[in-house]
């Protein structure tokens, strides 16, 4: 029998609670104090003690847990991770069947019904992803999951989550074989290094597989192309692959160098002939103004935090600044894809940044198409944070 806590949810939440919200939130309870081990089991109740789901306690960003059932006398046994996992993977069918596509997330926390747990599939390899030291304590029910509905090479495990806000390094294998990386998988056919020994990145936000494919197949041909936060370039590398005149990736950190080149490499483009720049990107934006560079079509994809030495972004902050020094190095009719995957704001107060960048600019403006989550990142209508991606192409006028 699992301990119970029961934790004692605010009146003025309860509702929200009722209607199938996932998240266990600090403002909302009454007696946290109550929650004191990682993975405890928690009734959440109203204050007149009348239940509202059942859940675990685990640290997460700002949270303290999720709820994973509404029924009172549900189990986390194996039979409920098995059943979680079984109707996942079902859900993903048509991936395992695009041959084009050899990479995906086959669950997708609370969208799948467990928050705080990720699982990726990269062809044969599975990695699963520990958002808290609660969802941790079921570790052995959810790989034996694995064991029991599926075949794969080999499972690798990151743990995102440590009181100091640090990756934990330590031994990411778990079962299976090890894999000799990189491993090549496919995105819409189109070749992608990855690995997945080495620390919390495996080389690929498997979130922007549409945005790529529709940056090759529809905006690339004849176009330069500057791609800002390019981590490993896939972004560059689609373009290449569209036909771009050239390519220009920044970054930051000194590994995104051979990184890119390896996925220039895997896909036989010559990256000799692409520009890769290891530098801030906001020194890059100087740097273009004062060289007099613009670009047929610039890629914004940052963090929703980054700190450098000389800079702190907060996406929240400042994206309308970083838009604003976007449009100047755009070319007039070129097109600037803008992306966050802030879960703070929605789709309607991203539009509104764009739109306050443009007139701050005294520039004019067209969005053409929007992206959300692709999906293999299945989401609930209850718990809108989930949906976090943001995309917009959006056309600069002359």
């Amino acid at each position: 029998m699992q301990n119970v806590v029961r934790l004692k949810i605010k009146d003025k939440f309860a509702n929200k609670f009722k209607s199938g919200f996932p998240h266990i939130f600090k403002e909302a309870i009454l007696n946290s104090e109550a929650l004191t081990e990682e993975g405890t089991i928690v009734d959440l109740v109203d204050e007149k003690n009348n239940f509202l789901g059942r859940g675990y306690y685990g640290r997460q960003n700002k949270g303290f847990g999720w709820v994973l059932t509404q029924k009172e006398h549900q189990s986390f046994d194996q039979q409920f991770f098995d059943n979680k996992l079984s109707t996942a993977l079902d859900q993903r069918g048509l991936f395992y069947q695009d041959k084009s596509t050899t990479a995906f997330r086959v669950f997708n926390g609370e969208g799948d019904g467990i928050g705080g747990l990720t699982i990726e599939y990269y062809d044969g390899y599975y990695v699963l992803n520990w958002y808290s030291q609660g969802i941790y304590q079921f570790k052995e029910f959810v790989i034996q999951a694995l064991k029991n509905l599926i075949e794969f090479k080999g499972i690798y495990q990151k743990k995102r989550f440590d009181t100091g806000g640090k990756y934990i390094e330590d031994d990411d294998f778990v079962a299976g074989e090890r894999g000799e990386f990189p491993i090549t998988v496919k995105e819409n056919g189109v070749n992608v290094a990855v690995y997945l020994n080495e620390g919390p990145m495996t080389g690929i936000f498997l979130d922007q597989r549409q945005v790529r494919k529709i940056i090759r197949d529809k905006y690339s041909q004849g176009k330069t192309v500057l791609n800002t936060f390019s981590y490993t370039g896939a972004f560059s590398v689609f373009a290449a692959l569209g036909g771009a005149k050239k390519t220009t990736s920044v970054d930051l950190a000194n590994r995104s160098l051979p990184k890119t080149i390896e996925q220039f490499q895997v896909n036989n483009i010559d990256d000799k002939q692409q520009e890769i720049r290891v530098m801030d990107v906001f020194n890059y934006f100087k740097y273009a103004v004062k060289n007099k560079l613009s670009f047929d079509m610039v890629i914004l994809d940052p963090p929703s935090f980054a700190r450098s030495k000389k800079h702190t972004f907060s996406a929240a902050k400042d994206y309308v600044s970083l838009l604003k020094e976007t449009i100047a190095i755009t070319d007039d009719q070129g097109l600037i894809v803008a992306s966050t995957n802030a879960s703070s704001f929605g789709m309607d107060k991203f539009k509104g940044f764009i739109d306050k960048a443009f007139k701050a600019t005294n520039k004019k403006y067209k969005i053409i198409e929007t992206f959300t989550l692709p999906d293999d990142f299945k989401t609930i209508k209850q718990y809108k944070e989930g949906d976090y991606l943001k995309v917009v192409f959006i056309r600069k006028i002359k």
